[in-house]
């Protein structure tokens, strides 16, 4: 199978025209160079779901950076009979929880749990636009998103993040958060049934 993987790029195929498995089977055959594909493909999704879990950019870069390195030294384990985008989230998931264990377990670092109010730099920009969560996404701040979404319980915010920020179907939120397909669609529904009640207490507005 790596043999064949190997001449993928070989052929008149271009580079925008392999898929993520061909990708990865031609990185695990050696053509290291072509993982900058699935880089510059999942660089932005990964780096909205990190920055409104982590509540900063800095450090959610610094996240997505160390996943693509545990994915790309892990690659000869990955298994194309899977997506890579379902893999690479769940190695998002983990080191995101990981890192804020990390800080939490260091008092002399800066608490990034409540971000500064100053508003300044672009907001995170959801994946999609047709819900009410969508339309709060594109009228609060960054700081104030990570303020609402940190509000729920971890397994409803991270299905909200990986459902609208990136980008994600219901399978592959199942998959990422290794849950049925029933509970992801719950963890999102629940999720924005609370974030729509504390939105109409707010008047939309959150302090």
């Amino acid at each position: 199978m790596r043999h064949g993987a190997a001449a993928i790029y070989s052929r008149e195929t271009t580079r925008v025209d392999l898929t993520d498995v061909q990708i990865m089977q031609a990185v695990q055959a050696g053509q290291v160079e072509l993982f900058d594909l699935l880089v510059c493909r999942y660089r932005g999704p990964l780096l909205n779901v990190a920055w409104s879990k982590l509540g900063d950019r800095n450090w959610a870069e610094d996240v997505v950076q160390e996943t693509f390195l545990a994915a790309f030294a892990a690659r000869d384990t990955y298994n194309p009979a899977f997506a890579f985008r379902t893999w690479v989230w769940t190695i998002l998931l983990n080191l995101c929880r990981r890192q804020w264990k990390r800080r939490e377990s260091r008092p002399g670092e800066q608490s990034l749990a409540a971000p500064a109010q100053r508003g300044d730099g672009p907001a995170v920009e959801p994946a999609t636009y047709d819900t009410p969560l969508s339309q709060a996404l594109l009228i609060e701040r960054r700081a104030q998103v990570h303020v609402l979404l940190n509000s729920l319980p971890e397994v409803q915010a991270d299905a909200l993040r990986l459902r609208f920020f990136g980008g994600l179907q219901f399978s592959e939120i199942a998959l990422a958060m290794d849950s049925s397909v029933s509970a992801a669609k719950q963890r999102v529904k629940s999720g924005l049934i609370t974030l729509a009640e504390q939105l109409r207490q707010t008047g939309g507005e959150l302090s």
